[in-house]
């Protein structure tokens, strides 16, 4: 059988390594080798190595095909549970795990626990889908209620939850239960494009949507929004300036944590210009806190200090004495770039044709990864109402913001004033209580076009 190679790292903080692409190569068979690990190969020779015949088994010690191919269903159902949805797919699965469980009771049970892990697992998924759907009822239900009762906006978050600690532990359980639902293959549809010299133009036709890995991302964005409308919610300077400095501190728990996503996206949040400019609010908060974190997450240097600190998280978790130490949850949109960059900087198949598979190993390297995070069990305990709040609280828009931060500070000068007056003359708002009422109807497009999770709720 091919061997899988154990490679050097590949992706410094500078990133992409061009060197990828280039090996030595001994042939056998039509498959190329360097330091006895399979590196390229044509299709066709690929499957006359692994496909066994009459006169050919791929491992010569292997005399019953049957161990092995039940290893690979199992290994199949496990990791890519959703191509199981399919009808076609199942009923060859389950015809397949007929014929090898006729014969050795041995077998049977095998392939009984491996398709009651799958059933499983589909369940799980259907159940989540569905809660996905009651959230966006919920969701809209409430903007009904707004549209009539105004005065239902008052509520913020310092109202549902005051302790930094208890919030982050709440986006802990979102970011760990929404990731949970990702499979492997999401990667794969969101970005592994056909390449042009494959001939057979039915093998990507009919790809299902990358839906979970897309909420995922929609999180992202909802919580930056959130973090952004209640900070410019408030009339008074002063409560403005304790929202934020509590923004600050639930993203400095979230890094002691390991969640990094919900650390970047209340930075991303803090950062967005109707905030920024808030600075008669900034004045009042105490900001050394912040400028640690922002330091932290710094782009510079293809994101240098964030790497190091995953890579801190990431050991801290492999020698981990307790579940709240394992919990590691990347920066997912630079995950996706590295991914999309990885594949887009090496090409699929080499200038001789042959499958590149030193690509292919580096890419489930990395997906890999980030499917051994997403299994660890949240150990926080849940809190219900913080987390229906977090996922449907209603969310300002960028035009809502600037209009919430110019009636709180207003514009400072002649581009802020025009935006300002155009705003307001669209709105017909006079009052700040007015715009107050007017944002929250203007629901964040993004988030109101994908459900927003999850089992969280029941």
């Amino acid at each position: 059988m091919p061997q899988t190679p154990h490679f050097p790292p590949m992706f410094g903080t500078s990133g992409y390594n061009n060197n990828l692409c280039q090996t030595k190569e001994q042939s056998y068979g039509g498959l190329h080798y360097h330091d006895n690990n399979l590196v390229s190969g044509s299709l066709e020779a690929l499957i006359q190595h692994l496909v066994p015949s009459v006169d050919y088994y791929p491992d010569i010690r292997l005399r019953k095909i049957a161990p092995k191919v039940l290893q690979l269903l199992t290994e199949w159902t496990e990791t890519f549970p959703y191509d199981f949805r399919d009808e076609r797919t199942m009923r060859r699965l389950k015809d397949l795990t007929h014929r090898l469980s006729s014969g050795d009771e041995l077998y049977r049970k095998a392939v009984q626990q491996m398709t009651q892990g799958l059933i499983r697992k589909l369940t799980a998924l259907g159940q989540y889908e569905e809660t996905l759907m009651k959230i966006s009822i919920t969701v809209t239900d409430r903007l009904a209620v707004l549209k009539t009762k105004p005065q239902a906006i008052q509520k913020d978050i310092l109202t549902i939850c005051n302790d930094p600690f208890t919030l982050a532990q709440q986006l802990t359980h979102i970011e760990l239960e929404r990731s949970s639902f990702i499979g492997p293959e999401e990667f794969i549809q969101a970005f592994i494009q056909k390449d042009p010299r494959d001939n057979d133009k039915s093998r990507f036709s009919g790809h299902k949507k990358a839906r979970n890995l897309e909420a995922y991302v929609d999180w992202f964005n909802r919580l930056s929004y959130l973090v952004a409308t209640e900070i410019c919610m408030p009339v008074k300077k002063k409560q403005r300036a304790r929202v934020t400095e509590f923004f600050i501190d639930v993203a400095r728990e979230c890094f002691n944590i390991g969640n990094f996503n919900s650390l970047m996206a209340i930075i991303s949040g803090m950062n967005m210009s109707p905030v920024s400019r808030l600075k008669k609010t900034w004045g009042k908060v105490k900001t050394a806190k912040f400028d640690i974190l922002e330091h932290q997450m710094d782009p510079s240097n293809n994101f240098y200090n964030y790497r190091t600190a995953l890579r801190g998280a990431t050991q801290r978790s492999i020698t981990a004495h307790s579940s709240r130490e394992k919990i590691v949850i990347p920066f997912f949109s630079l995950l996706i770039k590295d991914v999309y960059f990885l594949n887009e900087g090496c090409a699929n198949r080499l200038p001789n044709g042959h499958i590149n598979f030193e690509k292919f190993w580096e890419l489930a390297k990395q997906v890999s990864e980030f499917m051994a995070w997403k299994k660890v069990e949240c150990p926080f305990e849940k809190d219900r109402k913080i987390i229906a709040y977090l996922l449907t609280a209603p969310v300002f828009n960028e035009d809502a913001l600037y209009l919430a931060s110019y009636e709180s500070e207003g514009p400072e000068n002649n581009t802020e004033k025009e935006r300002w007056k155009s705003l307001r003359c669209v709105r017909g708002i006079r009052t700040v209580h007015q715009a107050c009422q007017i944002t929250l109807l203007l629901i964040q497009d993004l988030y109101r076009s994908q459900p927003q999770t999850s089992c969280l709720l029941t």
